[in-house]
């Protein structure tokens, strides 16, 4: 499985190995782009971990690392015989393979910088359009947390093949909400304009409580800035927190969100159709770019306990139903599938 340390795909493809091993599925995690930090190393106890230092596809000029990152793991797969290959990107699909090949489509370029910017990418983009499109012509199956973010991929770079929607888990175990504070709680990097902390920013002006945010990188005027917590910090402040805002404008899955719903936060997240997949009926939403109308629906919760208090527990259900467990039993059936070298769709349409 390959995976990178820069964001959530490292918390999945972490949970996912786990999960898989106590299927008795051996997994090898194959970590391209920055490398590990100790902290991180210290999560993957235990996991067979191989980390090489190649560029990711998204990255600036990254063509050359790209192709010696195939390289790469064409030696690994002959060093360890996989039945199956499983990528969290797009590009290596296109490898020459003995064993079947799964991609897994977190987010991609194109759909970020049209739900940011609301206009195609510019042609500098090209490439990266051209390469990822042969990834997904050349996978034997691919998979997306949520029918938003599939109907995305096939609108970008062309029909797809056999796919399904195997939304992302995590274990319930670990978040548990403690007693609400008085405050409000985000999540993301302040300079990626997806996760429009600009809006949530300007809406906290007039709010009668503090808002506060985990995460690096980038400045605001109200927000009070946590910067990068932990993982079981960032627990304990969701815990506490009585809302967790996140007006998105792109968003594929959302693992923050899942994470404060399983902490019982009141979920006010951005109007876009991946979050109203899977958070409809559970969650209240805004529009993206309206903090007029953010900060709006934030007092309204504020000054009202009892919506309040039952978002919260819409949200703690919905949320139980993405567990991790559920996610290893998809990807086993569909692993099952290919090995078999039968039509994998068919594990999926009934």
């Amino acid at each position: 499985m390959t995976a990178d340390a820069a964001g959530g795909v490292w918390t999945y493809a972490l949970d996912l190995s786990r999960a898989l091993a106590a299927r008795t599925i051996d997994v090898t995690l194959a970590v391209m782009g920055p490398s590990p930090s100790p902290a991180q190393r210290a999560e993957a106890r235990g996991i067979d971990l191989r980390v090489g230092d190649y560029k990711l596809e998204w990255m600036e000029d990254p063509w050359l690392d790209v192709d010696r990152a195939g390289d790469w793991l064409t030696s690994l797969e002959q060093e360890i015989a996989p039945d199956i290959f499983h990528l969290n990107g797009y590009c290596h699909a296109t490898l020459t393979t003995r064993a079947p090949k799964l991609v897994v489509a977190h987010s991609c370029v194109l759909s970020w910088w049209e739900a940011v910017h609301g206009e195609p990418a510019p042609a500098s983009w090209n490439e990266y359009r051209k390469r990822v499109a042969a990834g997904i012509a050349a996978a034997d199956f691919v998979v997306g947390p949520t029918r938003a973010m599939l109907a995305s991929i096939e609108r970008n770079y062309g029909p797809l093949g056999p796919s399904a929607v195997i939304p992302n888990g995590r274990d319930a175990q670990i978040f548990a909400p403690a007693a609400k504070e008085p405050f409000i709680l985000t999540a993301g990097r302040f300079w990626d304009r997806a996760k429009n902390l600009d809006s949530l920013d300007r809406a906290a002006r007039s709010l009668d409580w503090p808002v506060y945010a985990a995460g690096e990188g980038g400045s605001a005027t109200e927000i009070r800035a946590l910067g990068r917590l932990s993982a079981q910090d960032l627990r304990a402040w969701l815990a506490r927190a009585s809302i967790y805002a996140l007006p998105a404008r792109y968003e594929p899955f959302g693992l923050s969100i899942l994470e404060a719903a399983l902490c019982g936060c009141a979920l006010i997240i951005g109007d876009i159709p991946s979050l109203r997949e899977t958070w409809d009926g559970a969650a209240m939403f805004v529009p993206p770019d309206d903090s007029e109308f953010l900060a709006d629906q934030l007092q309204y919760l504020i000054r009202s306990p009892e919506p309040r208090e039952r978002l919260q527990r819409e949200a703690r259900m919905r949320a139980e139903w993405f567990t991790v467990d559920r996610m290893a039993g998809a990807y086993q059936s569909c692993y099952s599938a290919l090995r078999c070298l039968s039509h994998p769709a068919a594990v999926f349409n009934s």
